[in-house]
């Protein structure tokens, strides 16, 4: 199927991938007199003295914001908010047949920091959770950052986080099929942006130890000069060795790699450069840094992609309806490390060790075990770190 010419004809047809359905009917004076006025006054003055209830008499408790300023879209950089608005509608399609959370795409016409923080924490009364998507690097933090101190509702950066979880999940996989400890691990991250970011954090939040950041001038490491604050606070945490050089360099003796940069950035001899059996996990789309064909001929003894047509595809929802579900179950005011680690967990476990193999290393998007799982294990973990409010 050629898919860029059938998604034109597709999405001409649909007119829109979401719509809005009622949920009550107005076939009569007293279904108007309940749905709206006069009887819509009594939850209306309940609400009012008391903000939660809003979560009781409205769709607020099942409804995200899909966020974003179109400057980052899969890949094809800054299009503009409106040009955003299909990946978007997509996104709520994902939230809802995954997870049967209800999402609203919010396309904001500006690139500032402050007017986007502003625009989402007003409204966000409005929504039980906010979905970050396709926000360029650096102001995703920030706007992350500033929204998690001024919200009461989970912040969720998905190109960082959810990344993040399904990269984890996949390197639990691969260390239990491989009987390797991640702590002794020594890996490198070709990619120093958001999702780059998150990964690594996430990782040593599981316990990886080692690990070297890569950006287009080489390793970041502390005291090298032209770093931005995100890669100034990364070069605290990683390269404690304070190595320099090219990527190439940090690859000879790594285990494991991971790519979240461009196409074409490893090549066959930067494998065979590292130990024996690497882990090889290449996220580029369309092209990863290097094609799994190439990565096991160069020695790989496991590989994953961003791509849906090879296997253990580190596919982002694989978690984030997952992990709104379970937050929204529990009305949890954040999505914290505890309970990416939790998501991270719940899907790598869904493998059993006996069925692990290099080319199953983590469970299928269509999985239907997924979303139970990873919302089952968010809310525990958001119980158990004091974030639940429910």
């Amino acid at each position: 199927m050629d898919y860029k010419k059938q998604a034109i004809i597709d999405h001409e047809k649909w007119q829109g991938k979401i719509e809005v359905i009622s949920r009550c009917t107005v076939n009569n004076k007293d279904e108007l007199s309940v749905a709206y006025t006069p009887g819509v006054a009594e939850p209306c003055l309940q609400i009012s003295d008391n903000v939660d209830l809003s979560y009781k008499y409205t769709r607020r408790w099942n409804l995200v914001a899909v966020v974003t300023d179109g400057t980052a879209v899969l890949g094809l950089g800054d299009i503009g908010p409106e040009a955003g608005m299909p990946v978007m509608e997509g996104k709520c399609v994902l939230f809802k047949q995954f997870a049967d959370v209800d999402a609203f795409p919010l396309c904001i016409r500006s690139k500032e920091v402050d007017d986007i923080v502003k625009v989402v924490s007003l409204l966000a009364g409005s929504f039980g959770g906010i979905n970050l998507e396709d926000i360029s690097a650096p102001r995703c933090f920030e706007i992350e950052r500033r929204l998690k101190e001024t919200c009461d509702i989970p912040i969720f950066h998905d190109d960082q986080h959810g990344t993040a979880i399904v990269a984890a999940s996949a390197m639990i996989g691969a260390c239990r099929l491989m009987k390797r400890d991640i702590g002794s691990l020594k890996a490198v991250v070709s990619g120093a942006g958001a999702s780059a970011i998150a990964v690594t954090r996430l990782l040593m939040a599981l316990g990886l130890k080692e690990v070297i950041l890569c950006d287009r001038k080489g390793a970041i490491y502390e005291g090298r000069d032209g770093l931005n604050p995100e890669k100034e606070m990364m070069a605290k945490i990683t390269n404690r060795a304070k190595k320099s050089g090219t990527l190439a360099d940090m690859l000879v003796g790594a285990d494991v790699v991971f790519g979240l940069s461009g196409p074409g950035l490893i090549t066959q001899d930067m494998i065979k450069s590292m130990n024996k059996d690497p882990m090889v996990f290449v996220m580029s789309n369309p092209v990863p840094e290097i094609m799994p064909d190439e990565a096991k001929a160069a020695g790989a003894a496991v590989v994953g992609t961003g791509r849906s047509d090879f296997p253990n595809q580190i596919n982002n929802v694989l978690a984030f309806p997952g992990v709104f579900r379970g937050a929204l179950d529990v009305r949890a005011s954040d999505i914290n490390d505890d309970m990416k680690v939790a998501a991270a967990y719940a899907i790598a476990n869904l493998i059993d060790e006996k069925d692990l193999r290099p080319d199953y290393i983590i469970p299928e998007p269509f999985d239907k075990r997924v979303g139970p799982a990873v919302a089952k294990a968010v809310a525990e973990a958001a119980k158990e770190s004091g974030v639940a409010r429910l």
